[in-house]
């Protein structure tokens, strides 16, 4: 019999390949010295995961992998970490990503998709989980698209990330309109974000969205509220080295603080809070904000603001 779960994520994970450069361009020539080029268990379903599990959500994962060392990664990173993965294997291999990291801390990442369009994770693989889950977190990686249905026969709440979608893309649609949380970043539709998560609630079944925007903060828009509220990025009292991951670890700040009955908007503090702590620590999914720190952060906001 499997345990209960708060959160169960689907879909997401990885190694990434992390190159550190002064900046996010192709210098002339054809070769560059950079620092060591390091190997992180990586990518969006992960990053949700274990900082689900770091803020204390009984938390678990499901994906493919392929049987190669990547995949052998990814497991031993899991069972270190204690957090309850299970996996199909895929002929594919498992998923690959190399980010560029400028000195800023700003990324680029190239994500080699491996898995084919129509590649699916079987109902009798995950329902077992979706029945003693309360909420169910989908990647945008295609292998979960058609758990929504089941998703919500089972009266289960769902999430997502669309990360940098432009609102148009159609891979991303089924994800934005059949989830009931959204986050995204405004990376993709830049100066037009506002009309997205409009068009996302409109559409779709959500009652929140949420748009990150680095440096800039965070909006967020709710279907009980029609002003889309602006809160300024926190400071995470520490150098931003490296951003990679901040998305996702926003997302398992937000779900932590929903978890709890808390308000969309200090929900959204919770995240920009785990998303900050995030980005002072090199690598992809390194390090997570823990439930005490994250309180204390947020009380500490709260007497500033």
């Amino acid at each position: 019999m499997l345990p209960e779960f708060d959160l169960l994520v689907v879909g997401g994970s990885g190694v990434d390949t992390i190159v550190r450069v002064d900046r996010l361009e192709v210098p002339p020539g054809d070769s560059l010295f950079v620092g060591p080029v390091r190997d992180y268990v990586g990518h969006t379903g992960n990053g949700v995961a274990l900082g689900a599990h770091r803020l204390g959500l009984r938390t678990a994962f499901l994906d493919f992998l392929g049987d190669d060392p990547q995949g052998a990664l990814v497991r031993a990173s899991y069972e270190r970490h204690g957090l309850h993965f299970a996996h199909l294997v895929s002929p594919h291999g498992t998923p690959r990503g190399v980010n560029l990291v400028d000195a800023a801390g700003r990324r680029f990442s190239f994500f080699d998709g491996r898995h084919p369009a129509d590649l699916r994770l079987p109902p009798e693989f995950y329902l077992p989980y979706a029945r003693r889950s309360r909420h169910v977190h989908l990647s945008i990686t295609g292998v979960n698209r058609d758990m929504y249905a089941d998703l919500h026969r089972l009266g289960r709440t769902t999430s997502t990330d669309l990360h940098d979608w432009d609102g148009g893309n159609p891979h991303h649609r089924d994800y934005a309109l059949g989830s009931d949380l959204v986050f995204l970043s405004v990376a993709g539709c830049r100066g037009r974000h506002e009309q997205v998560m409009r068009a996302i609630l409109a559409e779709g079944r959500a009652g929140v969205v949420t748009a990150t925007a680095g440096a800039d903060g965070c909006y967020l828009l709710t279907r009980d509220d029609d002003e889309v509220r602006h809160l300024p990025a926190v400071d995470p009292g520490r150098p931003v080295v490296d951003t990679n991951g901040a998305g996702d670890a926003f997302v398992a700040g937000f779900l932590a603080a929903w978890f709890r009955g808390r308000p969309p908007l200090e929900c959204a503090r919770a995240g920009s809070v785990a998303g900050a702590f995030t980005c002072t620590v090199a690598g992809t999914h390194t390090a997570f904000i823990g439930a005490e720190e994250l309180g204390s952060a947020l009380d500490r906001s709260r007497a500033d603001g």
